[in-house]
């Protein structure tokens, strides 16, 4: 790159585009951020953010009216003011958003804020056209591209000319529903229809698949069975074939039945923000609306990079930092890459589920000879002392070496865990020497140290802290 200061331009404000402003202004850039909506993206407004504080408060709900200590201490299901809840929620998304993003921008001299939509005229241009009215162009020597994703909706017939609910509208509900269906079982799914049943809905949910069927089979049937005991129906193999709303209530044909419901929650993954951008024009690359990167975060396009879930890359906000402040640093003449092959993802369901690195089926494809372990809960002594015992901790590892290659947990606390498998993976650490390790008495992060152990000895024969 040469001397003169590289004017950069960002697209989105979220967790990639924030990260990619800041980093390429902390690098001398000039930089002009366009946003079209809100400030901060998905995960602080209608994310990680507000979705983690209602499932907060769904599971303290649930331990107020029932825990594995009811006969020595008194439950009473509590009352819920979800007015009250959701001016709590609202609060400290409008707190975080403004301490994070907005104050941050209205304060940094290196970044000038645009609002309005943005799209691509040719390969050093773009034209803005502004939520106050009139038009701008922006003309930039490298670009990134950070539009986030919304909601996916399935072709349902009769779907589109309902009040269904997505994520973000569920999320901003002010009433209980007395029943929910949820079509969808991957993350948000699982997440949002047990905190709404800890609420005190009855939730159904319909399954295309399995639940969470990108996982080992295992996590699926773990959090299936939690599920169940706590009233939550789940119909497997099940899709919608027809959906309507008559007299304020949800119809669902489907070939298990026809199922009725106050609220449908649609939750059937994410669509990037990418159609509205003209990338045909400058001959970025994408595959069903998801922009391709490289290892560097650039397009197919000299100079024109792209981060977080508008892309081909897994949608999670610290990998969308992560690629933001990667492709930054490129953008800005330094050579920076993304390494995702030791990537936590969690479930915040509860029990939670936490992974990192690769299932059994997938190591087994990628022509890796395994040996793999199962803990259950019962083994493992801080499972036992909080009369949690429903779950398991899997290691996959490499036969001969021992070298750890994935982890699939469903714990209770399994998001808190899993950064210690990361590491240990990281390090090409075997399970031997995970085995070996010193780990702290009486917490669930010791499961790893025990399911280590399974490799080579049986630890129902340890005395309880034996190492």
């Amino acid at each position: 790159m040469n001397d003169k200061i590289p004017h950069i331009a960002v697209i989105g404000s979220g967790g990639a585009a924030m990260a990619a402003a800041l980093k390429a202004a902390e690098h001398g850039a000039r930089v002009t951020l366009i946003e079209r909506g809100t400030i901060g993206g998905t995960c602080v407004n209608i994310g990680c953010v507000p979705s983690k504080i209602l499932i907060r408060a769904a599971q303290i709900a649930r331990l107020r009216s029932e825990s594995p200590f009811d006969a020595g201490l008194s439950a009473r299901a509590p009352g819920v003011n979800r007015p009250a809840l959701l001016a709590q929620q609202q609060g400290r998304v409008e707190e975080l958003r403004d301490a994070k993003y907005e104050s941050i921008l209205r304060e940094h001299p290196g970044i000038t804020v645009l609002q309005g939509e943005a799209r691509f005229i040719d390969a050093h241009s773009l034209l803005v056209r502004l939520n106050d009215g009139g038009e701008q162009s922006v003309h930039f020597d490298r670009a990134l591209i950070g539009t986030g994703a919304r909601p996916a909706i399935p072709p349902v017939p009769g779907l589109a000319d309902t009040p269904y609910l997505t994520s973000t509208s569920a999320l901003g509900l002010d009433k209980i529903p007395r029943r929910m269906i949820v079509i969808g079982a991957s993350v948000v799914a699982m997440e949002l229809a047990q905190a709404f049943a800890r609420l005190g809905s009855q939730v159904t949910v319909l399954a295309r698949s399995r639940l969470l069927s990108g996982e080992d089979p295992a996590v699926g049937e773990a959090l299936e069975a939690a599920f169940r005991r706590e009233g939550i129906k789940v119909i497997k193999q099940t899709e919608a074939s027809r959906v309507d709303h008559l007299d304020n209530e949800f119809v669902v044909a489907t070939d298990a039945g026809t199922l009725r419901a106050d609220q449908l929650l649609v939750a059937t993954g994410r669509t990037p923000n990418t159609d509205s951008l003209s990338l045909e024009t400058i001959g970025v690359e994408t595959r069903g609306g998801c922009i391709i990167v490289d290892d560097h975060q650039q397009t197919a396009v000299l100079g024109i990079y792209a981060a977080g879930d508008c892309t081909n890359q897994p949608r999670f906000v610290y990998v969308a930092a992560a690629g933001g402040n990667r492709a930054a640093v490129n953008m800005t003449g330094g050579d920076a890459t993304l390494d995702l092959s030791a990537m936590p993802a969690v479930v915040f369901t509860d029990p939670q589920v936490a992974t990192v690195g690769l299932t059994e089926a997938e190591a087994t494809n990628q022509g890796f000879q395994v040996d793999t372990r199962s803990l259950d809960l019962e083994n493992v002594p801080r499972a036992l002392v909080n009369f949690e015992t429903n779950g398991f901790i899997k290691m996959v590892a490499e036969q001969g070496s021992g070298r750890l290659l994935g982890v699939q947990a469903v714990t209770g606390e399994a998001g808190e865990l899993i950064q210690t498998a990361v590491m240990a993976i990281r390090a090409g650490m075997t399970v031997q020497e995970i085995g070996d390790e010193l780990f702290p008495y009486l917490t669930m992060v010791e499961g790893l140290k025990l399911c280590a152990q399974t490799f080579t000895k049986d630890v129902n024969q340890l005395s309880c802290c034996a190492s």
